[in-house]
């Protein structure tokens, strides 16, 4: 189970170029228990913050990304995700209502080294994505 505990690393409270737009941004992704779409954060961040923009959202996002302070998930063409924790971990993905959970599993490390060595990669980082399910589609 991963930590609640917010992974923020260069883009502190105390930092000039988080901007008031910005910290809006980044408190509405520190603030869900969810993996947000920009327009999800756009539609949570206008609820304190009216005069926000789309675009200044987007580039929050991006310029919160590129700090470490958040994450940016993708899954093939459908729309981004952003997510608070920022150190490794993965995703299990509900292919009927979309739903996007994190964990953790403890032989990850030992998978990428055997996945190496079969595909004769240098590796630079893995990330699982099991798609399935969730209990509550299951349950309907």
């Amino acid at each position: 189970m991963l930590s609640k505990k917010n992974s923020i690393r260069k883009a502190s409270i105390d930092d000039p170029a988080l901007t008031r737009q910005r910290r809006v941004v980044l408190d509405v992704v520190r603030e869900s228990d969810d993996h947000l779409t920009a327009a999800e954060v756009f539609e949570r961040a206008r609820k304190k913050t009216p005069t926000i923009s789309y675009a200044t959202v987007y580039n929050s996002l991006r310029y919160l990304k590129e700090q470490g302070a958040i994450s940016e998930i993708t899954f093939g063409n459908a729309a981004s995700r952003y997510d608070r924790e920022t150190a490794r971990h993965d995703h299990a993905i509900c292919t009927c209502c979309g739903k996007l959970v994190d964990f953790d599993i403890s032989d990850t490390m030992e998978l990428m080294r055997a996945a190496a060595r079969r595909s004769r990669f240098k590796p630079e980082g893995i990330h699982i994505t099991l798609r399935g399910i969730c209990p509550d589609c299951r349950s309907e």
